[in-house]
């Protein structure tokens, strides 16, 4: 059995982040947006934006804010140790789950380990918090994305939100046509 096998046998755990992971976590979300590393998978935001995805203190917030979760999905590496794979912000807001800030190894995109986390911040959401649907917000000309989360049984709202122009904690758009789309599942 070689290396590579094993790593692929070896289930996904998951656990809540700890401030421990925030610097973990800011390189995992930014290789998946932002910059050459981000061109590797299919989620990159690298043509629509420049700058930051997130940083510290977005980690931070999301770690210390009460019903919100940093949810980390890992695997046993060959060495014995946790790898990251991926994470998402998990949290409570207006009355449904919320589903932000979703990253995979841009070198792992494509394997499935994204529908795994999907489905455990799902059932996080209705089964931890009680909550009857989840919503997310993406970029409405991310039509790929769209479509990735319309398979998994989420539906475009049509409620548009406007984009951050200007503050850059967003990042530095290279289009002037961007805004937010509001996606929802029943759970």
């Amino acid at each position: 059995m070689t290396t590579h096998a094993a790593a692929i046998e070896s289930p996904i755990q998951f656990r809540h982040a700890t401030h421990a992971d925030i610097d973990a976590l800011v390189a995992l979300v930014e290789s998946a947006y932002r910059g050459d590393a981000s061109k590797q998978g299919w989620t990159t935001e690298a043509d629509l934006l420049g700058g930051r995805r997130t940083g510290a203190d977005d980690i931070q917030a999301c770690i210390d804010r009460p019903q919100s979760v940093i949810l980390i999905a890992e695997r046993e590496a060959a060495d014995g140790r946790p790898g990251l794979l991926a994470c998402a912000h998990v949290a409570v807001e207006n009355d449904a789950g919320y589903f932000g800030m979703f990253s995979v190894n841009p070198t792992l995109q494509g394997g499935g380990i994204g529908k795994v986390v999907i489905n455990e911040a799902e059932r996080l959401v209705r089964e931890d918090w009680g909550m009857e649907a989840m919503r997310m917000t993406v970029i409405d000309v991310r039509e790929e994305l769209i479509a990735f989360y319309e398979r998994r049984g989420y539906h475009r709202t049509g409620i548009k939100k406007p984009f951050p122009y200007g503050d850059a904690r967003f990042g530095e758009p290279k289009r002037d046509d961007l805004r937010f789309e509001i996606l929802e599942k029943a759970l």
